[in-house]
This record gives structure tokens, sequence and C-alpha cells, in this order.
């Protein structure tokens, strides 16, 4: 066990400490390292960010369409989008200052009263943050012909 001690301390006696060459390819490894786990967590936050967008506008044209259709069916004929259109629903002031926005287009008739004895329309929802599209739902609406 003694002769272990010693070759172990005479291995350890040669050494002068460590050399500039080590020690720049330890740096390099931890600068490599760091690098990649810094952009692994800017991915995965812009991920997580888009996904919040998604969902905040996806509720939001939800709560639209159930607004849509909480309100009496405007025939088309009598559709004028700035007296008689379909209300617009609030949005939070939170997300308002986050840019979000709701908008309805104008219906477009797919089925007309005077080719079934009812009216078909197609709805579009679309949901915009900052000016810019991000989840458009189509949705349709019928009415019986007076």
């Amino acid at each position: 066990m003694r002769w272990l001690k010693k070759e172990i301390f005479r291995l350890f006696l040669g050494q002068r400490g460590i050399s500039l060459i080590e020690t720049v390819v330890a740096l390099a490894l931890l600068g490599i390292i760091g690098v990649v786990f810094l952009s692994g967590l800017t991915i995965s936050s812009k991920g997580v960010i888009i996904s919040q967008e998604k969902v905040v506008a996806e509720s939001l044209a939800k709560s639209q369409i159930e607004h849509i259709k909480a309100q009496d069916y405007i025939p088309l004929a009598d559709y004028d989008p700035l007296t008689n259109c379909y209300e617009v629903i609030d949005i939070p002031n939170n997300l308002v200052g986050r840019g979000y926005d709701v908008e309805i287009n104008p219906p477009e008739t797919i089925i007309s009263a005077s080719e079934g004895g009812f009216e078909l329309q197609s709805i579009a929802v679309v949901i915009k943050c900052n000016g810019e599209g991000v989840f458009t739902i189509l949705i349709y609406r019928q009415g019986v012909s007076i």
C-alpha cells in the first residue's frame, strides 16, 4: 500500500499546473455549451409567446362567435356595415393594450332565399394582433326567408 502512495505522489510531482492550451480548450467548450443553452432558451421562449398568442386569439374568436349566435339574424338584403351589422365583443383592456382587435367581415351569401326558401350566410371572424391577422374562423348562419 505504501508503494501505491509513493507512485501517486510521484505522478503528481511531475505536474506543474494547467497549461495555457488546456485552459483555452476548457473555456472554448464552456463557451460552446453556453451558446447552445442560451439559443435553446431563446427558441423555447419564442415558442411559448407564439402559443400564448394563438390561445388568446382562439379564445377571442370563440367569444365573438357566441356573441354573433346570440344576436338576431340579419338578412343580407338588410345588412349595412355602418348601421345594421353584427356587434363586436368588448375586448378586455389588457388585450387591447397588447394590440388585439376583432374584425367581422361582411357576410357572404352561400344560398339565397330565392333558391331554397332560406338564406345561408358565411361570416368570417378575424382576430388581429398589431394589425396582423393571427386567427381566422368562418361560421355559417341560417335564416328563414319571410
